[in-house]
């Protein structure tokens, strides 16, 4: 370790290049969620599937803080929870979260569509899925989520048989409010599941001003709402995250790019 950097040997030349492509985006994902102060200390986590392996996905380990992930870091786990590649970290020897483990294979296996998984426990998203209205539709980004899930708290989430109660909650949607608990977003790409989070986490926050100004919101009409709704869906526009991802990256070299190391 220099320079308050865990130094670990990269893995470029040791996986397929479409690992290697996933690992850099996984790494990167975690640095903006860091960036736009949506992370958790070393809480919370993102997975990303690994390319062309039916069973097998990346996640952080356990005890590094988001600013500082890497390619190289990151820990390669089956759907059944196999330690599939870790790094050697000497004594500090991280490992995977198992409540992360849980929710993230549940959602891995029961939608083989989904790359990229996201969880959060910021303050905005903890304070909404506290609220018995949950999320509401108060203006063009939070219309959105018109139709967004909701999965009641069951406590830490230890017990394997959740993860059925989970995935029938979160249906086909793509992003989930974990009552009393934190927010969920996935996709089909790193860049649209933080798209979502990215707009998810703003509404939250939007919210939450709105409602300590202490006077009635505004209403928008159902037949609008739904209109709004249409707008953000598939069949109208094309994928999230397409279009930003790249400059994302190019951001985040521009600061420091050992995320690609």
């Amino acid at each position: 370790m220099s320079q308050g950097k865990l130094e670990l040997p990269s893995l470029k030349s040791k996986v397929s290049s479409g690992e290697w492509n996933a690992r850099v985006d996984l790494a990167a994902c975690y640095r903006l969620i860091a960036h736009y102060g949506m992370s958790d200390m070393m809480a919370n986590h993102i997975t990303i599937r690994v390319p062309d392996e039916e069973d097998a996905f990346l996640t952080n380990p356990y005890g590094m803080m988001y600013e500082e992930m890497t390619a190289s870091c990151l820990v390669k786990i089956s759907h059944d929870g196999e330690v599939l590649y870790k790094p050697d970290f000497g004594d500090l020897n991280y490992g995977f979260n198992k409540p992360g483990y849980i929710l993230h294979s549940a959602v891995h296996k029961a939608r083989p569509e989904v790359s990229c998984v996201i969880h959060t426990h910021t303050p905005a998203g903890m304070a909404i899925s506290s609220l018995e209205c949950g999320l509401l539709p108060i203006n063009q980004t939070s219309m959105r989520f018109l139709k967004i899930s909701y999965h009641d708290y069951m406590g830490v989430v230890l017990d394997m048989a959740e993860q059925e109660v989970l995935v029938r909650d979160l249906g086909t949607s793509e992003a989930m409010i974990l009552r009393n608990h934190g927010l969920l977003t996935l996709g089909k790409s790193v860049g649209e599941a933080f798209n979502w989070m990215h707009r998810l986490e703003t509404s939250c926050r939007a919210q939450l001003a709105a409602m300590a100004c202490n006077t009635p919101l505004q209403k928008v009409p159902q037949k609008v709402l739904e209109e709004t709704y249409l707008n953000y869906q598939p069949q109208t526009r094309r994928p999230y995250g397409l279009m930003e991802w790249p400059a994302l990256l190019r951001m985040l070299d521009r600061m420091d790019p050992s995320f690609r190391d």
